[in-house]
């Protein structure tokens, strides 16, 4: 007897859909949440991908006469540039036939693990405390790391969607808010915060509670989304 046809069957299907990224999009900013608290606590006092926030940092440097603090901040402005120009030519710009989730999109956050995954072993070989003296060149590491992930996303070609920079998307949720859209419109993007928040706060609890563990987060989070990007998806069609 075959089923009915409201049951339907189950069939693979290659690539992400719309809301498979969507929420592969949130663990990508729980991994930016992560890098930040990291590279503030443990590298010195900079931001490894909100730039605006060390642009305010560097004002305050130079009106203070802190060298050392402008020297890390120079290095977290180069990597994150030359991560965000690596990125852009990795994953290219957003074509009218490209799918929820480019494979481009897949390279360079591939690219972006073996850069946390050279820090990572620069972090243990330094008993999970590097020196002020590779403070620099560490942040500068991962700042690279996340200018990749930055310029990948756009690649999506989604207006407003980012995992780093989100001050527009906190934005965006509060306008949408006091003008009483329905919630549905403001879901993602709050996701969004929350994972920024979230990875935060495990990346923190890391570097002060189990160092050894700070690193190995970031690659985790991103070997997750790599794995999920490339695993077939199941959906229901008629029997």
């Amino acid at each position: 007897m075959s089923k009915p046809l409201s049951e339907g069957v189950l069939r693979a299907s290659t690539g992400v859909s719309g809301a498979q990224r969507n929420r592969l999009v949130v663990l990508l900013a729980l991994v930016s949440g992560a890098t930040d608290a990291t590279g503030f606590l443990a590298l010195g006092g900079a931001f490894t991908s909100v730039m605006t926030g060390n642009m305010v940092l560097m004002g305050v440097a130079v009106g203070s006469g802190d060298a050392s603090l402008v020297v890390l901040l120079l290095s977290a402005f180069g990597g994150y540039v030359a991560g965000a120009a690596l990125g852009t030519r990795v994953a290219g710009t957003p074509q009218p036939d490209d799918p929820p989730w480019p494979a481009a999109v897949s390279r360079a956050l591939t690219i972006e693990l073996g850069l946390f995954a050279v820090f990572a072993v620069a972090w243990w070989l330094h008993g999970n405390d590097p020196s002020q003296g590779w403070a620099p060149p560490l942040l500068a590491l991962t700042a690279m790391a996340l200018g990749v992930q930055s310029s990948a996303i756009l690649r999506f070609g989604v207006p407003g969607l980012s995992t780093t920079y989100l001050t527009g998307t906190l934005t965006t949720v509060v306008v949408r808010l006091v003008s009483r859209q329905p919630l549905h419109t403001v879901r993602h993007s709050a996701a969004l915060l929350c994972g920024l928040v979230a990875g935060a706060a495990a990346g923190a609890g890391l570097v002060t509670l189990l160092p050894a563990g700070a690193p190995a987060l970031q690659l985790v989070l991103l070997g997750a989304v790599l794995v999920s990007a490339r695993t077939p998806r199941h959906e229901r069609v008629a029997a």
